[in-house]
């Protein structure tokens, strides 16, 4: 439909042949945790045929409170995901909140994300583009779809041409967020590669007070509408019991649920492609 580039994340090509699934828990808990995920899931991906992007933070620094978990640090964690990309032999994602983690974390991730609270931070926008890594931007809950254009040109103004855009909601009121599918196809139709974020979309942001709440049974609702728009891919995080998850348990799919959910995914993907 659009004239699209295709975005090269490790040995992933999104080019809209397949969609793309960027899959894991929230944050590192523990290094057994995340070994035990990873294979599960690494295990799920080989079965579907998977194209896809496996994801853990190394630090939440975005918490309601200040007693909340946050994470194993930037070096201990992007080296322990890198670790798990080469035995998945798949490319890792995390987030990164500053340009000196961004210098740190490209020594071994893949993809940089930048989260959506800090996507209008140019000094960080620039030094992700400026490791040679591809990029992700979360786009803020308080942005237009066709804003994103200006952080693609900060990023291409540092030769940065990998580079992603994922709608994660709009802020709705107190405490809720709304995700308009309109924005996947405007951001696709000014050129770039657009991921839908099922799971924080479905964030309700301080809603249970010092701990973020959320409606984690709509995430695979508002994945499939997504898909159907026409979207790259999706965003999802997953836990074996989200009620016990250290961070956004409730937004979370619950591991068990996966296997349905990105089957039904990939063929509602195949249908729209179909219909092209």
């Amino acid at each position: 439909m659009f004239s699209l580039p295709v975005v090269k994340v490790g040995s992933v090509l999104v080019d809209g042949s397949e969609p793309l699934f960027i899959l894991g828990p929230c944050v590192i808990e523990s290094e057994e945790f995340i070994w035990d995920i990873a294979d599960r899931l690494g295990a799920l991906a080989n079965s579907l045929r998977l194209k896809w992007i496996f994801k853990a933070s190394y630090d939440k620094a975005n918490r309601s409170a200040g007693s909340s978990y946050r994470g194993i640090g930037v070096t201990a964690g992007c080296q322990l995901l890198q670790r798990v990309g080469q035995k998945l032999g798949v490319p890792v994602t995390t987030d990164i909140h500053s340009p000196e983690e961004a210098k740190i974390a490209a020594e071994y991730i893949d993809l940089l994300q930048i989260p959506a609270f800090l996507s209008r931070q140019t000094d960080l926008i620039l030094a992700a583009g400026m490791t040679g890594r591809a990029v992700n931007v979360k786009k803020g809950q308080f942005m237009a779809p066709w804003d994103v254009k200006n952080i693609a040109e900060k990023l291409q103004s540092v030769n940065c041409q990998n580079f992603l855009f994922t709608e994660r909601g709009t802020t709705f009121g107190y405490q809720n967020l709304v995700a308009d599918m309109r924005s996947l196809y405007w951001m696709r139709e000014l050129g770039y590669r657009a991921i839908f974020d099922a799971t924080h979309s479905v964030q309700r942001p301080g809603g249970l007070g010092t701990t973020t709440g959320g409606d984690g049974k709509l995430a695979p609702v508002l994945a499939r509408a997504a898909v159907a728009s026409g979207c790259d891919g999706v965003f999802i995080e997953t836990h074996p019991e989200p009620a016990k998850a250290l961070s956004d348990g409730p937004n979370q799919i619950p591991l068990a649920e996966l296997p349905q959910v990105l089957s039904q995914l990939r063929k509602i993907h195949a249908l729209v492609k179909e219909g092209q």
